[in-house]
């Protein structure tokens, strides 16, 4: 029995480091479920804040300012058509355009339309038409009538410089006359008595005065739309 004791006590040393190094592992199992959670050498997940409203814009202190309108165009342009032959005139009150292209013999045409934002729109009688361009104290464009077309680069021109235009009736005949005055003085213009054309006096510029088939008329200054081409 003496021989026993120190072989019982080895075996319950045996046994009770078994029973630590079991617990030991159980402990250590549990503990590392989930070594890496956010992937391999990734750092852990955070929650993100929640994010907040963007604020509500405030009102500006003052309205915006309304759009100021585009000022209406007045001006007068005057000179003969690219190669000769004819001479135009474009008179513009407030944005309406009259122009009159005429040879100084017999023919001629009258248009009206728009100026604005930098372009002539014009049409007359049997299908005519004006279109181009204006700035810089210059005006630029094509004018198609009765088959034939004009090309013209004009300038600006003041008083009495322009156009003008007389209408009456002389011994029961419809008198229409039409002038262009240059700035060098020179004039040219046509007067129809009841639709036939004949080249047309001068007028006095400072007064619009002249005389046709014996009858004084007064030419005014073309200033707004025609009632008629």
């Amino acid at each position: 029995m003496k021989r026993n004791g120190p072989l019982l006590t080895l075996l319950a040393g045996l046994a009770l480091a078994a029973v630590l190094i079991t617990v030991n592992l159980t402990v250590t199992a549990r503990g590392g479920d989930d070594p890496d959670p956010a992937g391999f050498g990734a750092a852990p997940a955070t929650s993100a804040p929640a994010e907040s409203a963007p604020p509500a814009a405030s009102p500006s202190a003052e309205a915006s300012p309304a759009a100021v309108p585009a000022a209406k165009v007045n001006a007068t342009w005057a000179g003969t058509v690219d190669g000769g032959g004819a001479t135009i005139a474009i008179s513009v009150t407030d944005g309406v355009a009259v122009a009159y292209l005429c040879d100084g013999k017999k023919a001629e045409v009258w248009l009206q339309g728009t100026a604005a934002a930098g372009k002539l729109s014009l049409t007359g009688k049997n299908g005519a038409t004006l279109v181009g361009t204006f700035g810089g104290g210059k005006a630029t464009g094509t004018v198609t009538a009765g088959g034939r077309k004009w090309t013209f680069t004009v300038k600006a021109v003041a008083k009495p410089s322009g156009l003008y235009r007389a209408t009456a009736t002389v011994r029961n005949a419809k008198v229409v006359g039409g002038w262009i005055v240059l700035p060098d003085g020179s004039q040219v213009g046509v007067v129809t008595v009841d639709d036939v054309p004949q080249p047309a006096p001068a007028i006095n510029p400072a007064t619009g005065a002249v005389t046709v088939d014996g009858a004084a008329l007064t030419a005014e200054p073309v200033t707004g739309a025609l009632t008629k081409n």
